[in-house]
C-alpha cells in the first residue's frame, strides 16, 4: 500500500495528465495586424482591433476550431521577423508578392477576396497618369510594383504617411493632387467623412489576390483552420463579412 508521500505523487501525476490536454485546447491562437491597418479592414482602438473585416474574419475562424484569437498589433518589420521565427499562428490579408520573409513553415489557405489598389486624385478631370515629377500619396513600407520604376529613377516622388487613412486626409487637405489607396478604404473614407468633395478614383493601378497563410507545426490546429476557410468560402461567409462593410 503506498505511502502519503507516494498517494501525493500519483495525484500529482493523475491531475498533470487530465489537465495537460485542456492546457494544450486553451492557448490562443495569435494572428497579426500590421499597426498601420485602418478601417474597413480592422479598426485598432488603444492598440487592441475592435472591428472591421479582418477582425471578423479572425475571430469566427478561431470560433470554428474552438480556440480564442489572440491579435497582435505590430509595426510591419515586427510581423516580418516574427513570421521567420514562427511565432505567429496565422497571418490574413496576405499576397506572396507582398512577402519578403520565408514562409516555408507556413500552408496557404484559399482566397478571401480581391484587393484593388486605385490611383486617388482630389479631381475627376485630373490626369490618369501622373506628370513626371508629381508627389504621390503612399503608405510607408508599401511597395507599389506598378510604380517602383518611376519611384526608383525619380520620375514620381513618395509622400509616405503612416496609416493609409493619413494618406487619404493629405489628399482631402489638398497636401498632394494623387495618392494610392486600396479601393475598399478609399469607398470608406469617402463614406464617413463628414463633408467635402469625395475623392476621385483615377484607374486601378493593381488587383491582388489575398488569403491566409497558417503555421504547420503540432501546436497549431493547422488543417482544421485551412477547413474552416474553405467551408467558409463554400458557405458564403467571407462574402457576408465583407458586404457588413461595403
Amino acid at each position: 500500500m503506498p505511502g502519503p508521500d507516494g498517494t501525493m505523487r500519483s495525484i500529482v501525476l493523475a491531475l498533470l495528465v487530465i489537465c495537460s490536454p485542456l492546457a494544450a485546447e486553451e492557448r490562443a491562437l495569435r494572428f497579426s495586424i500590421t499597426e498601420s491597418s485602418t478601417m474597413p479592414m480592422v479598426r485598432i482602438e488603444d492598440g487592441q482591433t475592435t472591428g472591421g473585416i479582418l477582425y471578423d474574419l479572425q475571430m469566427r475562424l478561431a470560433e470554428k476550431v474552438g480556440r480564442r484569437a489572440q491579435v497582435m498589433v505590430l509595426p510591419r518589420l515586427r510581423v516580418q521577423q516574427m513570421l521567420v521565427r514562427g511565432e505567429i499562428d496565422a497571418r490574413c490579408d496576405v499576397n506572396p508578392a507582398w512577402l519578403k520573409e520565408s514562409t516555408h513553415q507556413y500552408i496557404w489557405s484559399v482566397p478571401f477576396m480581391v484587393h484593388h489598389d486605385v490611383l486617388v486624385g482630389t479631381a475627376a478631370d485630373l490626369p490618369r497618369q501622373p506628370p513626371p515629377g508629381e508627389t504621390i500619396g503612399t503608405v510607408l513600407g508599401f511597395v507599389y510594383p506598378s510604380l517602383e520604376p518611376a519611384f526608383a529613377s525619380g520620375a514620381l516622388l513618395r509622400d509616405d504617411a503612416r496609416t493609409q487613412d493619413l494618406v487619404l486626409a493629405k489628399l482631402a487637405a489638398a497636401r498632394d493632387r494623387y495618392a494610392i489607396s486600396n479601393e475598399l478604404t478609399l469607398d470608406w473614407f469617402n463614406r464617413t467623412r463628414a463633408g467635402g468633395q469625395p475623392l476621385r478614383k483615377l484607374g486601378v493601378l493593381s488587383s491582388d489576390i489575398v488569403a491566409c497563410i497558417v503555421r504547420d507545426e503540432p501546436d497549431v490546429p493547422t488543417h482544421a483552420l485551412l477547413r474552416a476557410l474553405v467551408r467558409m468560402s463554400v458557405d458564403g461567409e467571407f462574402e457576408a463579412i465583407l458586404a457588413r462593410y461595403r
